[in-house]
């Protein structure tokens, strides 16, 4: 079974590009692949103008791109500043500077306009705040072209809106990625959007136009089902 048909895609930088589709489609595998966790059978991954391998996501890290996962990937039994920089610690003189990775994550939250001590454990927290810590987490590594994956499907409306507003917000310092179901988000926060269908992009273009006047009957049937 082809995961990925002859897939031509462009991340415009600064923006929010957003993939929709019916699970199966092919998003998912896609951003696995741009992440480092998926390695491509045929194809060129272009960064920059330059073709990179990407076959870890500490490789992908490296170029910097990160991406989130549905399931959020946190250790509840240990504080946020400690899920913040699980395995991309600060060392000095041979020892974490915790002090340092404190002041870092106590930044990073208050940009997420999350108003919690980084000490305090992360189970404490309700799962709209995890996901915020895990986005933090993204943002404490050199992160160029953040990644989204069902970003909101577990949460509550008031999280929901909470993090569409945070990737508009964040387009401004990166490029946003994001993976989404939800039509109604999908016009919201997106600069482009792609739809996916059977491992192709069926159609490619500006979020308005792409809604507005679909050009190929397989996107309108989509949007139209969603909505209707």
């Amino acid at each position: 079974m082809v995961a990925l048909d002859n897939v031509n895609y462009r991340v415009y930088r600064n923006k929010v590009n957003v993939l929709i589709g019916e699970n199966g489609a092919g998003k998912s595998t896609m951003m696995k692949m741009l992440a480092g966790v998926e390695t491509p059978s045929s194809g060129k991954i272009i960064l920059d103008g330059k073709e990179v391998t990407l076959n870890s996501t500490h490789q992908a890290e490296k170029h910097g791109i990160s991406i989130i996962f549905q399931e959020l990937n946190l250790f509840p039994n240990m504080n946020v500043m400690d899920n913040i920089f699980m395995a991309n610690e600060f060392f000095q003189k041979g020892k974490i500077n915790e002090k340092y990775q404190y002041e870092l994550a106590k930044s990073l939250l208050e940009r997420l306009e999350l108003n919690v001590d980084p000490y305090t454990q992360l189970g404490e927290l309700g799962i709209g705040h995890q996901q915020l810590v895990e986005i933090a987490r993204a943002l404490s590594k050199d992160t160029r072209v953040l990644i989204m994956d069902e970003p909101t499907s577990a949460l509550d409306p008031i999280s929901t809106s909470k993090i569409e507003d945070l990737a508009m917000e964040l387009k401004k310092d990166y490029t946003i990625v994001m993976v989404t179901h939800n039509m109604q988000q999908a016009v919201r926060v997106s600069d482009n959007t792609a739809f996916f269908l059977l491992g192709e992009v069926i159609e490619y273009n500006e979020t308005e136009k792409l809604f507005s006047i679909p050009a190929d009957k397989r996107t309108e049937d989509y949007i139209t089902g969603r909505f209707g």
